[in-house]
């Protein structure tokens, strides 16, 4: 199919990603990388390397040995749980050529507008900005693929079909999306979420593969133990303020008080990198928050967002160099865009 890249070219890829110019910048092991490596989440797949939640980038993070793939959930009008990042579409498929007309007043394009039928009538691509230029440009392009928006279920089963045949034990993290506002829909992710997650076994004493539910909202995690009284690890999401993704107020939450409280509900905490790497000081010198040391002591599993070799923070000179850091600071987990660094 010509301009296109098909899904069985892009998994023999995926055995070869190790010659692009991001895994050039790898060194060999450190010594405290050898002592202890954290997870590696790919975050919303190999998103580096296929566009975003995409079968591809999926089946990528898998081969590239990631210990979970992340799953954002977002629902249908048809209240199907599909894997997204955002409530809108606006950014990451062509719904302007192919609905022009099914935007909301504000021009947006909601998920909760369209069916999953008519969803699969959209090609996801890369993301964009919200001027249309391509986020990431040495990113996969965004004229190019057929890829298509999936449901939570489709990747649950590619997901643990590949565990099957790689005898692997690839772990699911979920994440779910705007609760509060699929509340204001008349729609509740939460509990749509947890429906297919038991229809695969989930719920069982002994899931069919690892799984961490997670989200930025606190009453969420609360609701999953007091509710539905999950036994499924739990992660509180940190934010910045700006980002309105609820109306806790996140400088709080990671004090050290605040993180000892949501240890009550929570086993673990995901923290953005900026909230950790704060530059260089005057001597070039990394200089670093005390939100682990905090997080740590209250017992909880540090998880960090998000490592791009693409999106370096300023300052430091390599991936390798910046994950190098993290393993110092006795990180559990990566959330990042390249499984295979």
């Amino acid at each position: 199919m010509k301009g296109k890249l098909s899904f069985a070219a892009l998994l023999v890829v995926s055995g070869l990603v190790c010659s692009n110019s991001w895994a050039q910048q790898l060194t060999e092991p450190s010594a405290s990388e050898e002592a202890k490596s954290p997870l590696i989440i790919a975050h919303r797949g190999a998103s580096g390397y296929a566009p975003e939640h995409s079968a591809v980038a999926v089946a990528l993070a898998h081969a590239q040995n990631a210990d979970y793939i992340e799953q954002d959930v977002v629902l249908t009008r048809d209240h199907v749980p599909v894997v997204l990042h955002d409530i809108i579409l606006d950014f990451v498929t062509n719904v302007k050529e192919v609905y022009p007309d099914k935007h909301r007043p504000n021009g947006h394009y909601y998920v909760v507008d369209f069916t999953f039928a008519e969803l699969q009538k959209l090609t996801l691509t890369e993301r964009k900005s919200k001027h249309g230029e391509q986020r990431y440009p040495q990113r996969f392009s965004v004229t190019s693929g057929d890829f298509k928006i999936m449901s939570l279920a489709q990747q649950i089963e590619l997901i643990l079909g590949l565990n099957q045949t790689r005898n692997t034990n690839t772990g699911l993290y979920v994440e779910f999306k705007a609760a509060r506002w699929h509340k204001t829909q008349n729609y509740d992710v939460v509990q749509a979420t947890l429906g297919v997650l038991a229809r695969y076994g989930f719920s069982d004493v002994v899931p069919p593969a690892p799984i961490y539910l997670q989200s930025f909202d606190p009453e969420v995690l609360r609701r999953l133990k007091r509710e539905f009284m999950t036994q499924l690890p739990l992660v509180q999401l940190v934010a910045e303020n700006s980002w309105n993704e609820s109306d806790i107020d996140y400088n709080t939450m990671l004090t050290a008080a605040g993180l000892e409280t949501l240890s009550s509900y929570a086993g673990g905490v995901g923290i953005w990198l900026n909230h950790i790497y704060l530059g260089l000081d005057e001597n070039g010198q990394p200089k670093f928050s005390d939100v682990i040391a905090h997080a740590q002591a209250a017992g909880l599993k540090v998880h960090v967002y998000t490592l791009r070799a693409d999106d370096l923070p300023e300052g430091v000179t390599s991936y390798q160099q910046l994950k190098d850091w993290l393993l110092e600071l006795g990180v559990d987990g990566v959330f990042t865009d390249f499984p295979d660094l």
